[in-house]
């Protein structure tokens, strides 16, 4: 659901690797409660963007505004304290853990010592409230049932929602969901689809994604970047249409 209030704004972000211009003065906005896509052929910048709102890229010049705070750009471990939590492009958990382990080290920040448990030394009270946070993020991503099974164990489909719900753990402002859908077969994204319709109730979501039903489904709104420059911005029909966005998927695959 649309609101005119923004959660994140980024203007003129700009992004320089060497003498290659990965962003030139890029803007984008998410909304309060708004599901925004991030779209655009292989090279284009959603990455380096992607990476720039996560603190794993550093912009050579340009604002970021989050929650109507001017801020500086993040770096990756302060994330959680403004409420900004992302997945990873593949899974990244541990796979020696078992998936309770992996979510409640999603919940690191309401703990007084760093990780979890049996490495942390976490008191008894931390470690149950911990867990309690780690078993409504599985919940709501129909995994609870998974707790004590080993990631390693896990088939892909399975990990991807374990890594949804550790970002999720966090309850956060903003969720980065970096393709979310990559890997995943047709049930799968139906439950991705409805997942985030779902979430978007709570908070905001930012997705970069190839599969391109996922993001005409489920966004208000779609930023399409072309050669590090934003060639199109507007409502999934918007985009759709845009001749602009055409031209820049001829012979690119848009699935």
């Amino acid at each position: 659901m649309s609101t005119n209030s923004q959660l994140l704004e980024a203007k003129d972000v700009n992004v320089a690797f060497g003498g290659l211009k990965a962003l030139t003065n890029v803007n984008i906005s998410v909304g309060k409660r708004e599901v925004v896509g991030l779209i655009g052929p292989n090279g284009a910048g959603k990455t380096t963007l992607f990476n720039a709102i996560c603190g794993i890229v550093t912009p050579d010049s340009g604002e970021l505004t989050f929650d109507s705070k001017n801020s500086q750009w993040p770096a990756t471990h302060q994330l959680a304290e403004l409420g900004i939590a992302r997945t990873l492009q593949g899974v990244g958990l541990f796979p020696e853990l078992t998936v309770m382990e992996n979510v409640m080290i999603g919940a690191q920040r309401f703990a007084r010592t760093g990780l979890i448990a049996a490495s942390l030394g976490l008191n008894s009270r931390d470690e149950k409230a911990l867990a309690r946070r780690a078993h409504i993020a599985l919940e709501r991503v129909y995994a609870s049932g998974l707790s004590d099974r080993l990631a390693s164990t896990l088939s892909y489909p399975d990990a991807k929602r374990v890594g949804i719900a550790r970002a999720l753990v966090s309850n956060p402002q903003l969720l980065l969901l970096d393709e979310p859908a990559g890997g995943l077969g047709a049930q799968d994204i139906e439950w991705l689809n409805r997942l985030i319709s779902d979430l978007s109730g709570e908070m905001s979501v930012l997705i970069v994604e190839h599969h391109m039903d996922v993001v005409m489904s489920v966004c208000d709104r779609i930023y399409v970047l072309n050669f590090g420059q934003v060639i199109s911005s507007g409502t999934p029909d918007h985009v759709r249409n845009d001749p602009a966005v055409i031209s820049a998927y001829l012979g690119a695959d848009a699935s």
